[in-house]
């Protein structure tokens, strides 16, 4: 009998230009924490604005990983633990690697909740100085 590891969706956000190193080294401590491994991840999601953020695109492509993206208005409407009032002003949305892990797990179901969020934001600053930050949830099977 085999063991199936669980799948997992996850989160992220950073600040605009962030290298791939800094992203993915985010990644690893974040499913260290929750004592997750990559082979566990199904999806990366952010939102909308991030389309175009390189590191994200490069780690999708390094885990082979699909790479869902999130209008801030989709986002905003999920409930989430850590809500902020400075993405809220950038972004549009009080939260992006929170909400974004949340609506990824549940094939981006209309009325998310977050029992399903393994780790909430967590935050990483790489040596270059930029953060990024990983939310991690339960994919949900429906």
């Amino acid at each position: 009998m085999t063991t199936t590891l669980p799948e997992v969706a996850v989160g992220l956000g950073c600040d605009r230009g962030t290298p791939l190193a800094t992203v993915a080294h985010a990644l690893d401590a974040a499913l260290l924490h929750a004592g997750l491994v990559r082979a566990q991840v199904a999806v990366l999601a952010s939102i909308e604005a991030k389309r175009d953020e390189l590191a994200f695109i490069e780690l999708a492509e390094q885990g082979g990983w699909p790479l869902q993206f999130f209008t801030a208005a989709e986002l905003a409407v999920v409930p989430v633990p850590n809500p902020s009032a400075t993405v809220l002003h950038y972004m549009g949305t009080p939260s992006v690697s929170e909400a974004a892990a949340i609506l990824a797990a549940q094939g981006g179901a209309a009325e998310p909740k977050h029992a399903n969020l393994l780790l909430e934001k967590f935050r990483y600053k790489g040596a270059d100085g930029r953060n990024a930050t990983v939310s991690i949830a339960s994919v949900v099977f429906v």
